[in-house]
């Protein structure tokens, strides 16, 4: 998952535009934290960037010039965005989404359009798509109808999720959304400082426009691309015909800043339906007595913190606090391997001696809570959860999630568990809700119907200028039924790909603390390659890829480098400009 951001002022100084951009990262860093970057075009059309690793306070840190196009997502710093392509025109590009015919992309790339690929990334990919569609103008200076024309055929070779914003140099800045609409986008403006004209802004979510004074807000619509030129009004092109309006549903029930409105939706008003709704099936299940012997309705995560009230009121329950995040230290939604993550759940997030008010029964062996959680994924952390609160000294305990059971891949940019590792997904079918209960040791669980999710995002529909008619939500994750056609090959191409990057990022993590073991070491290295499984094996004949295929074999061969000829470095580092190290 990842936030992307764009600026463009009508009366700018260098450092107007970089404390503003820079300020606007910290406002979106809750949809992802492994990497972010920024670029800008200074006068002349000369770019420069940064990017890298980490949290922007750590990329930042030595006050780098920044900014007009951040974004962050992925593992290493060559995957970071933005990326930038010199030829044609010099762009910089970042994309929030997942395509899923990156495969066939490689080819055309490779084959066709003889453009060499540096990462694994599939925003690379459709950078240079788009690139290569543009320099079919041959032209020297361009205009927008050539850029709504290189957008069209870039619409027809990309399929998937995509809610991008590119800067070209010395042009200006586009935003653009899929058919779908399937990621968020939205574009805000407000009077310029210097009084003459206005500024604009795009940003994944509108809690970063409204942070910085941003008004006006309105969605980009699915298939709609807009361009922003200094000193004139953004001009709005249709580029490909509506297939559908889906927004991820996923951005309302987890991933969104509640004070955020997404597609004319307030997420945190559709997180109070979600409230009311589950507290009327929690009420269709249990028996008025149940209810009654609940002491404490506590929200986990934080993002709960909306919905478990809602449940409280209608239960007509206590509601608590009753497990406190150390808010000092980092997210841990994203974590490194599981040790890391059960230490700082326990010695971070919660005190089990502090979860329960001394003047109560609470804590005494004959308490019952309902600990209100968004969602089950892995179900690891909830094992923990659940073991905590019996520590504190509870003798029943309760899950209940806003959301369905997660039982299939997230296939449109949230890197989730692959379906082996979900918790309500087992051996090729769903687990029944007792046997989720007995895995993650809570007495009961329930779980949000995902008829009521959508009606209560439906429910909190807010906007008055972004339209309403044909409306739905992509659901995919929580039923299998996906917004766009899927060829089923994909997925495992999605499990392998998803296992081998993450086993690979845990590596690296692991040995920049010290702790990997020589097997951990290998994996960092890439010496060790992943397979379908899971299972780490020595990659074959040792030997280490050079790029994506060799120079012109239509991607049928290989190059190998072999250990006598030296060992691949470590880093894979975007070349075309400078960036910092993975373990500065």
């Amino acid at each position: 998952m990842c936030g992307i951001l764009a600026l463009i002022q009508a009366g700018a100084s260098d450092t107007s535009v970089a404390s503003e951009l820079h300020e606007a990262l910290y406002f979106l860093q809750h949809r992802g934290q492994d990497a972010c970057g920024i670029a800008t075009c200074a006068a002349g059309g000369k770019i420069y960037q940064c990017k890298g690793n980490g949290l922007a306070s750590n990329v930042f840190r030595d006050g780098a010039r920044v900014v007009d196009l951040p974004g962050w997502s992925t593992s290493a710093n060559a995957e970071a965005q933005p990326f930038y392509v010199n030829s044609p025109y010099g762009i910089c590009f970042a994309h929030n989404g997942n395509l899923i015919n990156s495969t066939e992309l490689k080819h055309f790339l490779d084959v066709e359009s003889h453009r060499h690929i540096n990462t694994e990334s599939d925003s690379e990919l459709m950078l240079n798509i788009f690139a290569n569609e543009l320099n079919e103008t041959g032209k020297a200076r361009i205009n927008d109808e050539d850029i709504v024309k290189a957008l069209r055929r870039m619409y027809e070779r990309c399929v998937g999720s995509f809610a991008c914003t590119a800067m070209l140099a010395g042009y200006g800045i586009i935003a653009f959304r899929d058919p779908y609409g399937i990621r968020p986008l939205i574009r805000g403006s407000r009077p310029s400082d210097t009084g003459e004209g206005m500024d604009y802004m795009v940003a994944s979510e509108s809690c970063a426009l409204k942070q910085l004074g941003f008004n006006d807000f309105v969605d980009i619509l699915p298939g709609q691309a807009i361009i922003f030129r200094k000193g004139a009004d953004p001009v709005a092109y249709q580029i490909e015909e509506r297939k559908a309006y889906s927004p991820d549903i996923f951005e309302f029930c987890y991933f969104a800043r509640p004070d955020s409105i997404i597609d004319g939706i307030s997420v945190n008003e559709s997180r109070e339906n979600m409230g009311y709704r589950l507290a009327e099936k929690i009420r269709r299940v249990l028996t008025q007595e149940e209810i009654q012997e609940i002491d404490a309705i506590i929200p986990i995560p934080e993002t709960s913190n909306v919905s478990a009230p809602r449940v409280a009121g209608r239960l007509k329950r206590k509601f608590v606090q009753g497990f406190v995040k150390n808010r000092y230290v980092f997210r841990t939604f994203i974590m490194v391997t599981r040790p890391v993550t059960l230490s700082y759940a326990q010695d971070g997030i919660a005190d089990p001696g502090h979860s329960y008010s001394p003047d109560s029964k609470h804590g005494s062996g004959e308490s019952k809570e309902s600990s209100m959680r968004w969602m089950k994924i892995r179900g690891t952390t909830s094992k923990e959860i659940v073991s905590m609160a019996r520590d504190a000294g509870a003798k029943k305990v309760y899950f209940a999630s806003a959301a369905p059971p997660v039982t299939h891949a997230h296939i449109y940019g949230i890197d989730l568990a692959s379906p082996s590792e979900l918790v309500a997904h087992n051996e090729g079918k769903d687990r029944a809700h007792e046997e989720i209960a007995k895995h993650i040791g809570a007495d009961r669980i329930f779980f949000q119907d995902l008829e009521d999710l959508k009606a209560a995002c439906s429910d909190a529909y807010v906007s008055k200028s972004t339209p309403r008619e044909g409306r739905d939500f992509e659901v995919g994750v929580f039923c299998g039924h996906y917004t766009t056609p899927v060829d089923k090959e994909y997925f495992r191409h999605l499990e392998q790909v998803r296992g081998q990057a993450r086993k690979r990022k845990e590596a690296r993590e692991a040995v920049a603390i010290g702790s990997a073991d020589a097997r951990t070491v290998e994996i960092a290295a890439q010496r060790v390659q992943v397979v379908a499984n899971g299972e780490a094996v020595p990659a074959a004949s040792d030997v280490a890829t050079c790029g994506a295929y060799t120079n012109g074999d239509g991607g049928q061969k290989r190059r190998k480098q072999t250990r006598e000829e030296g060992t691949p470095p470590k880093d894979q580092m975007d070349i075309s400009l400078h960036n910092i190290g993975d373990f500065p």
